[in-house]
């Protein structure tokens, strides 16, 4: 077993601790910093609607010759159509259509603008300029676009409210993980102002996606929480720190799901953003890539934090965390009370001077560790310090009582 897995062992058992949940404030603060950049960037700089929602021009150019519908004529024509200049054109979106047929899309231009982008389609190509058709597309279709991913959104959200009420019978939990899901969902358009990507209908495909995942990872999480605090009386926890424990039960798990997650989307994105300059592929892949990764900081670091800070009012909350900190009082004015007692699965120390490969096997001639310091005998209290030297007793050389039989006492 190695060092990783020792270790998300030992965070399930409790032998090692992060301390999620008494941190809560750094952890609010390192995502309110970020969330302040997120909001300065759509407010100063804005985001880059496309043509779906803003309108604009799309030109359809058939008859294409067999040598412009490979890749590298598709990128140079994307360049051709930047480089004349006009701000509308920066961004184009070039894509094949059919097997001699490419559609470039552009943001609302004017007339002489348009026909200047035409020619350079048509120089580009190689096509007669008849084959070049301009059509205007107006933004009454984007904005039923958005209004109908409003709509999903709202559904959505409202959907996520009532499962996690229905399912952990708890509205606060509800509560916490629409705050994470807000949380993601600000960091991803804030990438989107900061980074210049254009807002598609996938960037809106993306971010409901997204939605479901963090929901995923929050619902592990939350549901590892009611396992442990459904008998707080018996498990002699503080609600705190037994959610504090399922996190750490989940942070393994969390961790792995993610990075499983984030490499092929990863993947997605470079290959969408630099090999092919796809602007669907790579407006959905960053929508998932960022939003996965907002998502499973949220689960960890926000939403089980804020669901013990919104349930520290409650009143079998504050007995159960009267109890721990009585439990703790005392455990620290007898320090050997905490002795465990020997069981068969005790793990057993390495011997001094062998240390561990990475197999967990014992490998001789590593560092000798110090020695262990004397442990308690007995019952494990403290003795009380001798008052006064000990002297021998007046009484050590008289004759001491024995115990008798009952049936002999009395008896002479």
């Amino acid at each position: 077993m190695g060092k990783f897995s020792r270790m998300g062992n030992d965070l399930y058992t409790g032998r090692k601790s992060i301390n999620f949940v008494g941190r809560k404030w750094l952890w609010y603060s390192i995502s309110g910093v970020i969330m302040v950049l997120a909001v300065l960037g759509v407010a100063v700089k804005g985001l880059d609607m496309g043509i779906e929602f803003v309108g604009g021009a799309e030109y359809k150019v058939v008859n294409v010759p067999a040598g412009s519908m490979q890749q590298s004529a598709v990128d140079d024509l994307r360049d051709a159509v930047a480089g004349t200049g006009f701000d509308a054109a920066q961004q184009p979106v070039v894509t094949t259509s059919g097997n001699d047929g490419i559609l470039v899309q552009v943001k609302p231009v004017t007339a002489a603008e348009s026909r200047e982008i035409a020619t350079v389609i048509q120089e580009t190509t190689g096509v007669d300029p008849g084959d070049v058709n301009p059509t205007e597309i107006g933004p009454s279709w984007g904005k039923e676009i958005a209004k109908r991913s409003a709509i999903g959104l709202v559904v959505f959200l409202v959907l996520v409210v009532l499962f996690i009420w229905a399912y952990f019978r708890e509205w606060k939990m509800s509560v916490a993980a629409i705050v994470a899901l807000a949380h993601d969902i600000v960091i991803t358009v804030g990438v989107y102002a900061l980074s210049g990507f254009e807002v598609t209908p996938a960037t809106v495909t993306g971010i409901l996606t997204i939605l479901g995942f963090s929901l995923y990872d929050t619902v592990v999480v939350f549901d590892k929480v009611r396992e442990n605090t459904k008998n707080l009386r018996e498990s002699r926890q503080s609600y705190a720190e037994a959610a504090n424990l399922a996190v750490n039960q989940t942070l393994v798990r969390s961790i792995n799901t993610s990075i499983v997650a984030l490499i092929p989307v990863g993947a997605i994105l470079y290959v969408g953003a630099v090999q092919l300059g796809a602007s669907t592929l790579k407006d959905l892949a960053l929508a998932l890539f960022v939003g996965m990764a907002a998502g499973a900081y949220s689960s960890i670091f926000i939403a089980t934090p804020l669901l013990v800070q919104m349930k520290s009012n409650e009143t079998a909350v504050q007995q159960a965390e009267r109890r721990a900190a009585q439990r703790r009082k005392a455990l620290e004015a007898d320090r050997y009370a905490a002795v465990p007692t020997f069981t068969e699965d005790m793990p057993v120390e390495d011997e001094p001077g062998f240390d561990e490969d990475e197999e967990g096997a014992p490998v001789s001639g590593g560092s000798a560790r110090p020695p262990r310091a004397p442990e308690a005998m007995g019952r494990g209290r403290i003795a009380p310090a001798p008052t006064r030297p000990v002297q021998q007793s007046a009484a050590s050389g008289r004759q001491q009582p024995t115990r008798q039989a009952r049936s002999k006492r009395g008896k002479k």
